[in-house]
């Protein structure tokens, strides 16, 4: 059970690594190719929910950087 648990996690990592590098190419192609994507749209979109929940929204924000840094 715990090998189980371990692979599962491992993909988990590995998807979670080539979300951000995705994520990274969308913005680089954004930049260069006026946005064909929308990627740097819906990364705004974002922000702005968060900065329209007020402290609620800064404080989701806070708990998602720091689960963040913490893996």
């Amino acid at each position: 059970m715990r090998k189980a648990l371990d692979t599962v996690n491992e993909w988990l990592g590995l998807l979670t690594e080539l979300a951000k590098s995705l994520i990274v190419v969308g913005i680089v192609v954004g930049i260069l190719f006026d946005d064909y994507f929308g990627v740097i749209a819906g990364i705004g979109r974002l922000m702005s929910q968060f900065g329209d929940a007020g402290f609620a929204g800064l404080l989701a924000l806070a708990v998602m950087v720091m689960w963040y840094q913490k893996k």
